[in-house]
């Protein structure tokens, strides 16, 4: 035999042996009792999502996912890590703005792919009042919410499965993930993810928007705000409470009860509810008497969440408030019998000044601050 043949074995046999002497270091390091790697499981409950006064008892249950500042913190970061996407480029927060109030500016958002999305996105925040999530209504809670848009093709494009083992390897999360769930990494799965990120959406509460402070007595509504907030609940006027609360006992704009939270506003009008174009809740329950109706969202923060509708259609509130006024269509299959009252009409009929002044009083109900919390913001900035 050759010098150099049996000196390339050689080498080749230590190169071996050194390769599987590190890979039994990694999987014996795997093994190790986390406390032996300065991990504790040691969850500490989070206490900075008080509930405004103001507002009603949240009717979302968390199934046994208690807020913890671990859990809280874990969630941020998943939020705004765009490890989750299929090619690393695209987080949840890319869809989801802080500075619009956690939705898009886009009509449709944009996926890994440059593909288009369905629908336009919905602004996240007082979740803990809605019953099924999506503008169809197809999660039933808030860890499916987190969970579908990774895998959707036209979203963020990544199976789960390659999700979890980007997390198993990445230098920090196998560790956060104990301290939040005391899961250890080759336990890791999909559910903790949602879990944390459910917890992480959970606290994203706007309450403190002028409406709210002139409640609380430290502010003072203009008279042409006052007049809005009269057409508000007025029957005879805009009508609006009918479907996104009185500004009473419901102070949180948006319909809490289950039954209600998807309706028909009379956007379109085909010959039968198989004309939709999208069949929007009906899409998820397989009811035609479901189809063309949408979830009816919060009118808080309209100042960051244009465009407006699940299709994005309207640019501007003066585009929204002239369909409720002049452009409802009467016979669009399944409309609101109960919400849109004046259908029968085209609308509620609104003179400039009325448009003008629920135009004011919509506007006091974007909470400045909440688009700005540091609580809220990308943890890696």
């Amino acid at each position: 035999m050759k010098a150099t043949t049996l000196y390339t074995i050689i080498l080749l046999a230590v190169l071996a042996s050194t390769f599987a002497g590190c890979k039994k270091e990694e999987e014996e390091e795997d093994k190790k009792d986390p406390n032996e790697l300065g991990w504790v499981y040691n969850p500490t409950p989070y206490t900075g999502a008080a509930i405004p006064r103001n507002f009603p008892q949240p009717t979302y249950v968390a199934n046994n996912n208690p807020l913890t500042n671990e859990g809280v913190q874990l969630g941020r970061m998943l939020f705004y890590d765009p490890i989750l996407s299929g090619d690393s480029t695209l987080a949840c927060a890319g869809c989801h703005k802080q500075e619009n109030a956690f939705v898009d500016s886009r009509t449709f958002s944009i996926g890994i792919d440059g593909l288009p999305g369905k629908r336009h996105s919905m602004p996240l925040f007082n979740l803990m009042y809605s019953s099924r999530f999506f503008w169809d209504g197809r999660a039933a809670n808030l860890a499916e919410l987190a969970l579908m848009p990774v895998e959707d093709p036209l979203e963020m494009h990544e199976s789960w499965p390659n999700n979890i083992a980007k997390l198993q390897a990445h230098p920090n999360y196998p560790k956060l993930f104990y301290e939040a769930f005391g899961v250890e990494p080759a336990d890791l799965t999909k559910e903790h993810a949602a879990k944390a990120l459910e917890q992480f959406m959970l606290i994203l509460i706007s309450g403190n928007s002028k409406f709210d402070k002139a409640v609380r007595g430290t502010a003072e509504l203009t008279e042409a705000e006052e007049r809005g907030f009269i057409l508000f609940n007025d029957n005879l006027g805009a009508d609006c409470f009918h479907c996104h609360g009185d500004g009473s006992a419901n102070q949180v704009f948006q319909e809490i009860n289950a039954v209600r939270q998807f309706r028909n506003n009379g956007l379109d009008d085909p010959a039968t509810p198989q004309g939709f174009d999208d069949y929007g809740f009906g899409e998820f329950t397989g009811n035609v008497s479901d189809y063309g109706k949408f979830k009816v969202p919060s009118l808080r923060n309209l100042r960051f969440t244009a465009p407006y509708m699940h299709d994005g259609r309207f640019a501007t509130l003066e585009e929204v408030v002239d369909h409720y006024s002049t452009g409802v269509k009467p016979n669009s299959p399944n409309i609101d019998a109960g919400g849109m009252e004046f259908a029968y009409q085209g609308g509620v009929q609104l003179t400039q000044q009325e448009k003008a002044d629920l135009i004011a009083f919509l506007l006091t109900l974007s909470d400045e601050e909440f688009v700005t919390d540091p609580r809220f913001s990308n943890p890696f900035e």
